[in-house]
């Protein structure tokens, strides 16, 4: 377990000199004094930082952040709106807090949910994956401002727990009356809230091996995080691994709930850009010329060449890759364009095979076992949160593990007998979520 190292005054404010000195960059580039403009002209409060350019100005500085997170993020944070109070200083007063995002190379920081383990914990990682589940959305009170009508004062009350930079959580207890026991008021519009919400990633099936279950961790987001992402997506996150104590019955066990802090989300490309050279382009053009008579019968000759017939097979499975087209008719119905195929054979006829070549040929596409057509990577459904009992949608994740029954789809759709009760076909098209 990585150790967290407590700073004191004199080195957070060290810290604090050198991280404003390297927001303040006009005699370098001025690329972040720029983006410090643009932060407040957009009305922003989180400003994502290469790790790439901290560690060319300042590789110290850079190392100690992503080893030892919380102590120089609070430092970093009090640089960037000590920078922000330097340009504007009504701006700077408008928000509790301004956020550091971190982007770049992580080296060895880079993992997955299945390689972060406890030598990471308190560094700044980033992780891949999937989103499989999303809670709501809620507001948690980081300031509230109380009113005590017979004495006519104000009080105020700050709330912090572990999941905040300075990890010591203060009472929960809501003031209800002040010291003498007078009763107090609650202003609710003097109050600050924070968006709050939790999300929960699992490593890549394609990542993932084979035989074994896929792990996934939990990422709590908050203030402008929430809503990024949603049940299916594929996301890069970085922030801070922690773990969060609990306590059953009086006691702690050994074991400790691990968490995954977000300061910055980046949701990964869904359509891969195929990249054609000027010669690739000039051979379709020619192939297209000189082969327009039976292009389709050649194409789907050169699928698969090794294995032979199946021609009417080859031909189906050329059309799931080139896919269908989409119509809107004048009743206002949808027409998808996506085409589905089921393989039915003896043993030893090459299916697998075909599959198999769609796999290495599609730029996107997991191989998957499952019943029908719910096996097909990807299936949404609304669960139960067994903590706090709000219901969530949920994208569940099949891995293979019978190479014999092989499905490979490039969409994954849920199937029509497992449907989520009380949902229209228009809601469940808005959650199905491409691969």
């Amino acid at each position: 377990m990585a150790g967290t190292v407590v700073l004191d005054d004199v080195e957070l404010r060290e810290a604090q000199r050198d991280y404003l000195d390297f927001l303040d960059d006009e005699e370098d580039q001025g690329i972040y004094q720029s983006k410090v403009r643009e932060l407040i002209s957009d009305n922003q409060y989180r400003l994502i930082v290469n790790v790439n350019d901290l560690r060319r100005k300042n590789e110290k500085r850079a190392n100690r952040l992503l080893s030892n997170a919380f102590e120089e993020l609070v430092a970093f944070q009090r640089a960037l709106k000590d920078f922000v109070a330097s340009i504007d200083a009504t701006y700077a007063k408008q928000y509790e807090e301004f956020y550091i995002g971190l982007e770049g190379s992580f080296g060895s920081k880079h993992v997955s949910p299945r390689t972060l383990t406890s030598c990471f914990l308190s560094c700044v990682v980033c992780v891949e994956g999937i989103v499989t589940k999303c809670s709501l959305v809620r507001p948690k009170v980081v300031r509230s401002v109380h009113y005590c009508p017979a004495t006519k004062k104000t009080i105020e009350r700050r709330y912090s727990d572990l999941t905040s930079l300075v990890a010591f959580p203060s009472s929960s207890v809501y003031p209800t009356k002040d010291e003498e026991n007078n009763p107090l008021e609650t202003e609710y519009g003097l109050s600050v809230y924070k968006d709050h919400q939790i999300i929960t990633i699992q490593e890549m099936p394609e990542k993932a091996p084979a035989g074994q279950l896929p792990r996934s961790v939990d990422v709590i987001l908050d203030d402008d995080l929430v809503d990024r992402v949603k049940p299916g997506d594929r996301v890069q996150v970085v922030g801070t691994y922690r773990c969060l104590p609990g306590k059953k019955g009086g006691y702690t066990s050994g074991t400790f709930r691990t968490v995954l802090i977000a300061c910055n989300v980046k949701q990964m490309s869904k359509d891969v850009q195929p990249s054609f050279s000027a010669e690739d382009i000039a051979k379709i053009k020619k192939f297209s010329k000189t082969r327009s008579k039976d292009i389709f019968d050649q194409l789907a000759r050169s699928l698969a060449p090794s294995i032979h017939g199946h021609d009417y097979v080859k031909k189906a499975i050329l059309c799931l890759l080139l896919g269908g087209v989409e119509r809107d008719l004048e009743n206002g119905s949808h027409i998808r364009g996506d085409i589905n195929i089921l393989l039915i054979g003896d043993p030893s006829v090459a299916k697998s095979q075909l599959l198999r070549y769609v796999l290495c040929t599609a730029p996107r596409a997991i191989p998957t076992t499952g019943r029908g057509s719910s096996g097909v990577g990807l299936t949404a459904a609304v669960t139960t949160d067994q903590e706090t009992g709000e219901r969530r949608l949920r994208v569940l994740l099949n891995r293979p593990t019978n190479e014999k029954l092989l499905m490979l789809l490039p969409v994954g759709y849920p199937s029509e007998d497992a449907m989520v009760p009380n949902l229209t076909r228009k809601t469940l098209d808005q959650i199905m979520v491409t691969v």
